[in-house]
């Protein structure tokens, strides 16, 4: 599930003449004052470039003739000095608009080193196609012209990182009558022993055995059994540990509580939690961070059936907690508290979750942000990763007055307060909260909750390196984090 897009890129100084290849030639242009000029060459004129209709406008792409008989693509910047995150966006605007394009030759006036792997990042990012469509690519060569030395290292990692985040859209877009429980765990197996990481599955009766009881009520409704996914990556010499839990809501119709129509298209997006933790840790892997990372891919299948858990029922968590489910389609929040309650018997460093959890997010938050919720040091490392990885976080708070929803007679709490519109996105994380463990001093771990609901599954246009449907986010967060914990 590692796709690899098939374009090469190469960093020079000045490209070889050549009779064969003729690549068009990627210039770029921005608006100073009332002017617009290329930025870095002097290609075209203000005046040429005013006669063609060029704006300067970030993303935008003009195809041209030069003067000297070569095509030429005009990229918008939006500013002379665009920053990393800002070529990454670049990049991906050139992957989806240039995709006919065999070979690109790309002049433009790139500052660091830093902003040339965003860039080739974008690019990888932004040609990314949904499998199963009819293929509109055609690139297969880039050629950087920059003074710069952009070591070919760090090149193949920007775009190792770039296929595991198009790996994650490949795993979350592909039907739910393919991708279910059983065939996710066969799937990380098989990524698993290619990339050397340890894996450990419980099938439905070993879920029972060691009483992760919340996993497998959720899944009890479904002619396709649950599974609980552990992936370890344990490097010598590694000081810290970060545990990665994703929901994994293969296919969710609210179960007894089942969705009208129109809330049930899309929801083979609620797996896109554990497809984020899974590719990250095979990018951490394939990287060589010297960290230990483990991914738990929490499985299930949320359908209603005779045998589906109902409202009212009791049941019990890995950590001895007794759940009520008041609400059969909040089943989200009890697969993970499970796979939280699980990573935190091994004491880590940082445990983050990764969930489509609550359309109340996408409310809050819009479809460009992911909520953040946490402990205080969990939320700083998550903010830090994701400003590197140039993704969009939020902190939420964990409002005190909220938590009295989780309430129940008859149980240690309930995963939701019927018929209460106040703060579901709180509500959940609060659920969550719940179930992270504590040290053996007894102080609580660190944790850091991440709702992707929002911008898991882009419903409008594509723009810079997002297409429309999956995007992959949080992938490059992660993989930050990892770094950044490593580093420190």
């Amino acid at each position: 599930m590692l796709r690899m897009t098939s374009i090469k890129f190469s960093v020079v100084r000045e490209p070889k003449a050549s009779a064969k290849s003729k690549p068009v030639v990627v210039v770029g242009a921005a608006k100073v004052g009332n002017v617009v000029n290329l930025v870095g060459t002097d290609a075209f004129t203000a005046d040429q470039l005013a006669a063609l209709g060029v704006t300067g406008k970030a993303e935008t792409v003009t195809r041209t003739l030069g003067a000297d008989g070569r095509a030429y693509a005009i990229l918008g910047l939006g500013k002379e000095s665009p920053s990393a995150n800002e070529w990454r966006e670049l990049g991906g605007a050139m992957g989806r608009q240039l995709l006919e394009v065999a070979a690109l030759e790309v002049r433009l006036p790139l500052e660091d080193i830093t902003s040339g792997e965003a860039l080739v990042q974008g690019i990888e990012l932004g040609s990314y196609e949904i499998q199963g469509r009819p293929k509109k690519i055609k690139l297969e060569t880039v050629t950087i012209v920059t003074e710069l030395s952009i070591d070919k290292k760090r090149i193949g990692a920007a775009v190792l990182i770039a296929a595991c985040q198009r790996a994650t859209r490949d795993l979350a877009v592909a039907p739910a009558n393919t991708v279910y429980p059983e065939s996710v765990a066969k799937l990380a197996a098989d990524l698993a022993e290619k990339t050397g990481v340890d894996i450990q599955v419980w099938d439905e009766k070993q879920l029972k055995k060691d009483k992760f009881g919340l996993i497998a009520a959720v899944g009890m409704g479904s002619a396709r059994p649950p599974r609980l996914v552990k992936l370890t990556y344990s490097p010598k010499h590694a000081t810290k540990h970060i545990a990665l839990v994703g929901k994994g809501i293969t296919f969710d119709t609210g179960g007894l509580a089942v969705k009208p129509l129109g809330g049930m298209l899309g929801m083979k997006y609620d797996m896109t939690g554990a497809a984020t933790v899974l590719q990250a840790i095979l990018a951490i892997a394939n990287l060589g961070l010297p960290i230990k990372v483990t991914s738990y891919l929490c499985l299930a299948e949320n359908m209603p059936s005779g045998t589906a858990m109902r409202p009212g029922d009791v049941f019990q968590a890995r950590n001895g907690k007794t759940v009520e489910v008041t609400n059969p389609d909040a089943e989200g929040r009890l697969v993970l508290a499970d796979g939280i309650s699980a990573a935190s018997e091994e004491h880590p460093d940082l445990i983050v979750d990764v969930a489509t959890l609550t359309g109340a997010a996408r409310v809050a938050l819009g479809v460009r942000y992911t909520g953040l919720m946490g402990s205080a040091a969990g939320v700083a490392a998550l903010e830090a990763a994701a400003t590197d990885a140039g993704e969009l976080v939020w902190e939420m708070p964990l409002a005190t007055e909220l938590r009295s929803a989780l309430d129940s007679p008859v149980a240690d709490l309930q995963n939701s307060k019927v018929g209460s519109t106040f703060g579901g996105m709180l509500v959940g994380g609060w659920f969550i909260h719940e179930f992270v463990g504590t040290r053996k001093d007894g102080s609580k771990l660190e944790w850091a909750h991440l709702d992707i609901a929002g911008p898991a599954d882009n419903e409008g246009s594509a723009y810079g390196y997002t297409p429309h449907g999956p995007t992959g986010v949080m992938l490059r967060t992660l993989v930050s984090l990892a770094q950044q914990m490593s580093a420190d």
